[in-house]
């Protein structure tokens, strides 16, 4: 590593890049939360004006009465039923795909446990994809089974967030809303006309949109297929030469909107955001960079506003950024000076007068170092998973930062609804400790923090974690994960741990290099995200529950700020040691050990 210049990584190009990615988002943060808050609210605004017929008539075929709200178990069994009724419903169409409409591939059903594993990922916000999309499922598994659940599984995130707020505003009550009303709400006041707004502005840009057979084009130069042989050494398929080539195409911008502002990340092709077809220009690669944050960054507003108290998203959003900044840079600080090996003999590595040297594999030239840093940086603490270069060919500890966001148990920024539900946890167990060590009563918002409300946000803080080491610790040990692993040592290693940290945590990014589409890995990571995503759900509606039972407290001298620096820094502290400490040994033996490795 350069280490003569270490602020080489800091050019003017990327430092105005960051910037302004980061004040463009800020400034939309305060009118979509404010908007959103109002759509919680059920204030009769224009929005509501013009679709509450719609939202009636859903209501009315539904047989739902949104008036009638739910205790914290009526409400975790409405999700939990909600969930399997989705999954069962998807499982099926991906095994019967072959039998049914809008198909012009004529692709066929896939593998049990592939539609286990894409059912999973799908109803948990995941998105974990171990089949390339293109070549696996059709028009209609896409838009019926992926896109519809991108919307669901999003909403579902944010109705949980807004029961908890609820706790948190109510008293003496134990009723914390209506989980029907809050869903169909989600849907059609915020994601559905964000998605719209999104989808139309990337089709300027050349995203495709379109449910036609795929494009059949000539080569500009023939090009000479290598002959294929079988395990015995048999010739399978004699070399020929190509001359034409298949063009993928399908509805990547309606997909692409609601996979950003849903925080899904699962995409139309195997590259992901990084293919021309869903991300053409860097401008679309900005827009959806910026979707990817912005619901769960706009959601802190939302809750200071429902809260009574704007200034306690304020201090929520501001701890999560001064989490994601630093790892913002570290992660483009190891990018930019690019491998060391390569320096020490003198390779160019890409140099520009832009962008001087840096760790160009796996990136695309058409977005650059710092583009894909902010990407994978984001897609990490946002819980989304799309990626626009490949994880696996980033270094050693420019890799580990994506790795380290999420064991930070995807609460910096985090998914829609699920980030800012998990941070609020973090909230409580800091207010928990800062309580007990200057001797005050633990209180926040006027509820106290109690007993109940400890065990149930160890369990959401724990849980995580321990899916994620015992599921690395079984796949490295057996024969069946190893199976999978294509690169040996510790960059192996790491791309293990780090799919299950992925599907743990329901980001759905892959640091690749590893064969996840087998028995072995579709059902485990499948069991992971079940785990991550409803044993954490349903303790955090127990905790809405009994706080919306208690009293509020009103401020006093033993009251604790919760909105002022001090406390803010309590609550960093608190997420960066729960998440190094738990994760300190595996990352040794991973991306530490690697990056050590290239210093010899």
């Amino acid at each position: 590593m350069n280490e003569s210049l270490p602020l080489e990584f800091l050019t003017g190009n990327s430092l105005l890049q960051i910037l302004v990615f980061l004040l463009v988002l800020f400034l939309l943060v305060k009118p979509v939360g404010l908007y959103m808050a109002r759509v919680y609210a059920g204030e009769k605004f224009l929005p509501v004006k013009l679709l509450g017929w719609l939202e009636w008539l859903c209501y009315a075929a539904a047989g739902v009465d949104p008036h009638k709200e739910m205790t914290w178990r009526q409400y975790a069994v409405a999700f939990l039923t909600f969930n399997l009724a989705g999954f069962l419903l998807l499982f099926v169409l991906l095994l019967l795909q072959g039998m049914l409409p809008l198909n012009p591939q004529g692709f066929g059903g896939v593998s049990p446990d592939l539609a286990f594993n894409i059912a999973v990922s799908f109803i948990t916000n995941t998105n974990w994809q171990s089949y390339s999309g293109e070549t696996t499922l059709s028009n209609f598994s896409q838009i019926v089974g992926l896109t519809v659940q991108n919307f669901l599984s999003a909403a579902a995130g944010m109705s949980v967030l807004v029961a908890l707020v609820r706790g948190f505003t109510r008293k003496n009550t134990d009723r914390i809303g209506n989980f029907w009303a809050d869903m169909l709400r989600t849907n059609l006041y915020i994601l559905l006309p964000l998605s719209l707004i999104l989808a139309v502005a990337l089709g300027s840009q050349g995203v495709v949109q379109s449910m036609a057979a795929y494009a059949e084009v000539p080569l500009v130069e023939p090009a000479q297929a290598p002959e294929q042989k079988d395990d015995a050494g048999n010739v399978t398929q004699k070399a020929e030469t190509v001359t034409k080539q298949q063009l993928p195409l399908g509805l990547a911008a309606s997909q692409t909107a609601i996979q950003q502002l849903g925080t899904n990340g699962g995409g139309l092709y195997n590259a992901n955001l990084a293919h021309p077809f869903a991300n053409p220009t860097p401008l679309s690669g900005f827009m959806q960079m910026l979707a990817i944050l912005l619901i769960p960054a706009a959601l802190c507003c939302t809750f200071g506003k429902m809260a009574g108290d704007i200034r306690q998203g304020w201090a929520v959003l501001i701890a999560m950024t001064v989490i994601y900044v630093p790892v913002l840079f570290f992660c483009l600080h190891y990018e930019q000076n690019g491998n060391p090996l390569l320096s020490a003999l003198g390779v160019d590595q890409h140099y520009t007068a832009l962008q001087p040297g840096g760790n160009m594999e796996g990136k695309e030239t058409r977005f650059g170092i710092v583009n894909s840093v902010i990407w994978a940086t984001a897609t990490t603490a946002a819980s989304n998973g799309s990626v626009n270069s490949m994880l696996d060919s980033f270094t050693p500890l420019g890799g580990l930062a994506p790795m380290l966001l999420m064991h930070f148990g995807e609460v910096v920024y985090g998914g829609v609804g699920s980030g800012l539900y998990g941070m609020l946890i973090y909230v409580l167990v800091s207010v928990f400790i800062a309580g007990l060590m200057v001797g005050r009563t633990p209180e926040y918002l006027g509820k106290k923090i109690q007993a109940f409300e400890m065990k149930m946000a160890s369990v959401v803080i724990l849980i995580a974690p321990l899916a994620v080491l015992v599921g690395t610790a079984v796949a490295v040990l057996t024969k069946a994960g190893q199976a999978g692993i294509m690169n040996p040592g510790p960059q192996g290693f790491s791309e293990v741990m780090y799919a299950f940290t992925s599907a743990s945590n329901n980001n759905g990014s892959a640091f690749a290099g590893l064969n996840a589409n087998t028995v072995f890995y579709n059902t485990a990571l499948g069991l992971c995200m079940l785990i991550g995503r409803f044993w954490v759900i349903v303790p955090v509606l127990a905790i809405a529950g009994s706080l919306a039972a208690k009293n509020h407290i009103p401020p006093s001298n033993g009251t604790l700020p919760t909105h002022t620096p001090l406390f803010i820094s309590v609550l960093v502290g608190t997420v960066v040691l729960v998440g190094v400490l738990t994760y300190v040994p595996s990352l040794a033996l991973g991306p530490a050990a690697e990056y050590f490795s290239l210093l010899k």
